[in-house]
C-alpha cells in the first residue's frame, strides 16, 4: 500500500512502547499506553496560505517526532501494523 499524504498532513508509524520500566519491572501489554512517538514515514506537500502560497511542512521523511495521546486517525497497512495520519499542527516537537 503505497499512501500520499495530502495537504499538510504527515503518515507517522508509531514507535514501540517500552516494556521495561527503570527499575527493571516488565509492563504487560494490557498496562501499555499508546505510543505518543513515531517516525515520519510520508508528507504532504504543505498547507495552501490565504495568499495562495504553499507552505512547506517542518518535518521530513525520517524525522521521528511526538504527537499528542488522541491525534491523527489511525489506519491498517497490508500487513495490519498501525499507522496514524495526523495534521503537522498535532505534532508537538521533533526528537532529535
Amino acid at each position: 500500500m503505497k499512501l500520499q499524504p495530502l495537504a499538510d498532513r504527515v503518515i507517522v508509524e508509531p514507535l514501540d512502547a517500552v516494556e521495561k520500566t527503570a527499575g527493571g519491572i516488565y509492563i504487560p501489554d494490557t498496562a501499555k499506553e499508546k505510543p505518543q512517538e513515531g517516525k515520519v514515514l510520508a508528507v504532504g506537500k504543505g498547507k495552501v496560505g490565504e495568499n495562495g502560497q504553499v507552505q512547506p511542512l517542518e518535518v521530513k521523511v525520517g524525522d521521528v517526532v511526538l504527537y499528542g495521546k488522541y491525534s491523527g486517525t489511525e489506519i491498517k497497512d497490508k500487513d495490519g501494523k498501525a499507522l496514524f495520519i495526523i495534521r503537522e499542527d498535532e505534532i508537538l516537537a521533533i526528537v532529535k
